[in-house]
């Protein structure tokens, strides 16, 4: 980075600016010489053609002309800071306003040899410096008689020019200046975020997901970067530590039955179980292979609701399946003495859902609901229709859940303290299951839950569509 961007666009500024003076002293120059010449060269010609236009139609000869407008050449020529020339038609300088060169022939003397309506040059050779040079003819009819010839010395348009750059050169400074002033700013505004940010990036590549880019009052796409970089990198240290609480999670609720089918086969083997005591073993080691068993086809379950497009939807009645699963659940019922008091808005309440999965989830629900209620209690289900929308509530009158971890028994493998008690073959995914299960389906599930009063769970489902 240091040796790219921003080295990069420090030596690009540096060429620009150089391109910059480089263009203004060689093409800006060479075109303003040449506006120079030429608005200069227009002027003295429209002088030199008023003068020739007046002296056409005011005399009749060129000796009139010098005996008459000698004053008043010299003033127009002190005015236009220039030489005035009235020459005839052979060349022979009649009239000079600075009386330098009046009575001299200019040899080869051609006004139509010039493309031009200017010369530059020494005006064959009269002059020691380059003069730029118009003539205007002066006649008498038809007839040319002489020229008015005006010469304004070479240095002077130099100098107009010179003094034109000069402002061009300033205002170039000036924009320099600027400039200058914008590349601190964009040094501030942009480069040193962006530095910033890049140095979270290798970071974060590093695995430091603790670091934290800097950016202080930044609004721009800068901060909002930064803001997103930092969320990111907040929430893959989230998701590192609950990949290592679900490996530790896991690795702990395999080890504890593994030990124990390892322990029991081992005692079995070297006899320090006698062999009347077999089968009650065996039922044990039968036991945490089932709990192996559900352990793994909740984790396969969760593995399939990552997935996009596993459900098989159709139109069903939820409170025939209800009663099903209290059905299924009577005998364990009856042991601790709990009752179901069932209450539908509608005898027939039927949904648009996947069957077997919100059979999973009410058969979770209502086991929990089970587990965790006292003896000789009473699980209270419900089904009520709102809004196009189907809403399931099961409420138990148990032991509730502490406050701490009602936002941690979504998490897979969470167990609280009051779980691990109750129901030590739990494998605390089951949960995890119906949350991802109605959220697949696009429906929302809440807990309400108080210690030592009670839960209640409630999830919405689809009302079923017409077939």
């Amino acid at each position: 980075m240091k040796k790219s961007l921003y080295f990069k666009f420090i030596f690009g500024y540096l060429i620009f600016a150089f391109a910059g003076f480089l263009m203004i002293a060689t093409v800006s120059s060479r075109l303003t010489y040449r506006f120079q010449v030429r608005q200069n060269a227009a002027k003295l010609y429209d002088e030199a053609v008023l003068m020739a236009d007046t002296y056409t139609s005011s005399f009749n000869s060129i000796s009139d002309i010098e005996e008459t407008v000698s004053a008043q050449l010299r003033l127009v020529a002190r005015f236009l800071d220039a030489d005035i020339w009235v020459m005839d038609d052979d060349g022979l300088i009649v009239l000079d306003s600075s009386s330098r060169h009046t009575g001299t022939v200019i040899e080869g003397f051609s006004p139509a040899d010039s493309p031009d309506t200017y010369t530059i040059g020494n005006y064959y050779g009269t002059f020691p410096e380059d003069m730029l040079s118009v003539n205007s003819p002066i006649t008498q009819g038809y007839r040319t008689t002489g020229y008015i010839v005006i010469h304004l010395p070479m240095q002077r348009v130099l100098a107009y020019t010179d003094g034109f750059l000069n402002i061009v050169y300033i205002t170039g400074a000036v924009l320099f200046l600027l400039s200058l002033i914008f590349l601190i700013l964009f040094h501030r505004a942009v480069y040193r975020p962006l530095k910033k940010i890049t140095q979270g990036a290798m970071e974060y590549a590093d695995g430091n997901l603790d670091y934290h880019i800097d950016i202080d009052n930044v609004q721009d796409e800068m901060g909002y970067l930064a803001n997103t970089l930092n969320y990111m990198s907040s929430e893959l240290f989230k998701l590192e530590d609950y990949q290592k609480s679900f490996i530790a999670n896991v690795s702990h609720d395999f080890r504890s039955p593994l030990t124990s089918i390892k322990g029991y086969l081992e005692a079995i083997l070297d006899g320090t179980i006698p062999p009347e005591m077999h089968e009650k073993y065996l039922h044990r080691v039968i036991s945490e292979t089932e709990r192996l068993n559900k352990l793994t086809e909740g984790m396969l379950t969760l593995n399939s609701l990552d997935s996009k497009g596993f459900l098989r939807r159709s139109n069903f009645d939820i409170n025939r399946t209800i009663k099903e699963i209290c059905a299924a659940n009577e005998v364990i019922c009856e042991q601790k003495g709990i009752s179901f008091e069932l209450t539908f808005a509608e005898e027939t309440e039927m949904v648009y859902a996947d069957y077997g999965k919100i059979q999973q989830v009410l058969y979770n629900l209502i086991d929990n609901a089970i587990k965790f209620s006292d003896p000789d209690s009473t699980i209270f289900i419900r089904t009520t229709l709102r809004q196009k929308k189907v809403f399931v509530s099961v409420k138990d009158t148990g032991c509730g859940i502490p406050k701490e971890s009602i936002k941690k028994i979504w998490d897979r493998f969470f167990k609280s303290d009051t779980s691990r008690g109750k129901d030590k073959k739990g494998t605390g995914l089951g949960l995890s299951i119906v949350k991802e299960i109605i959220q697949a389906h696009g429906e929302n599930i809440d807990v309400i839950s108080t210690e030592k009063v009670g839960t209640e769970f409630i999830f919405s489902l689809p009302t079923a569509k017409e077939e």
